[in-house]
């Protein structure tokens, strides 16, 4: 089957990696609150928003 003229794929990075890091933070929001987990969900809010980094 050919590929149509002028079609590019489409990598939407950078709208799915906004949307991974808002879904963590809703998830960090509704973890108890315990010095384990705030300690914990602050360096995975930091990571998630960091995609390209890691």
């Amino acid at each position: 089957m050919p590929k149509a003229l002028n079609t590019k794929p489409v990598y939407d990075l950078e709208e799915r990696t906004f949307e991974f890091a808002k879904s963590v933070r809703f998830f960090v929001k509704a973890l108890p609150r315990t010095i384990s987990t705030i300690e914990d969900g602050k360096q995975l809010i930091r990571a998630s928003g960091s995609v390209g980094a890691n």
